[in-house]
């Protein structure tokens, strides 16, 4: 039987990918960056909230001289998201010159990643790539926000745990649950 949790309002959710699968697709995704940035000293972005989990497993397995900094974007409500975009905590580190590697909890339309690459490249990073531990191509409204480096692509499911969560709860659970259809 399949682990489930029990959401607010009824909502039940089952276990989609386990520990051992999250570590599996993080090991995978830090190999691919560092053999394609090894000597470049890339800044690593971390959007919070929900990518801290990923960002912390991820750069930890990625041997090469980089950085690490933080913004937080916020663009959904609930379950589903709001079309705007709002930057709550902001760069504060020069990104002119510099290999960036954004890291994304989930891309589904693509509408974070697609206003944030614009204004990162206005600021003139060399180039911008993105990590997303999770990804709904079926969901992708912007074409140049779909991810270079995917950790494991999802049909259109509301998933919550490993950082993502269900109106803020839900971050801490170390496996990933689906909700139930």
């Amino acid at each position: 039987m399949a682990k489930e949790l029990q959401g607010t309002e009824g909502r039940v959710f089952e276990e989609y990918l386990s520990e051992d699968d999250i570590k599996g697709i993080v090991s995978e995704v830090a190999q691919r960056i560092t053999a394609d940035y090894e000597g470049r000293n890339p800044l690593f972005i971390c959007v919070l909230n929900g990518a801290y989990i990923y960002a912390a497993d991820l750069y930890r397995a990625i041997p090469i001289r980089s950085e690490i900094t933080f913004v937080r974007l916020k663009s959904y409500e609930g379950t589903s998201t709001t079309g705007h975009v709002e930057l709550v905590t902001p760069l504060r580190e020069d990104i002119k010159g510099r290999d960036v590697v954004l890291i994304e909890d989930i891309v589904d339309t693509g509408t974070t990643m697609h206003y944030f690459k614009q204004m990162l490249c206005e600021m003139g990073a060399k180039s911008v790539a993105v990590t997303a531990f999770l990804f709904k191509p079926e969901a992708l409204l912007y074409p140049d926000a779909e991810p270079e480096y995917v950790g494991k692509s999802i049909p259109r499911k509301f998933v919550l745990g490993y950082g993502l969560d269900y109106d803020g709860y839900g971050r801490n659970i170390p496996a990933v649950y689906a909700l139930k259809d």
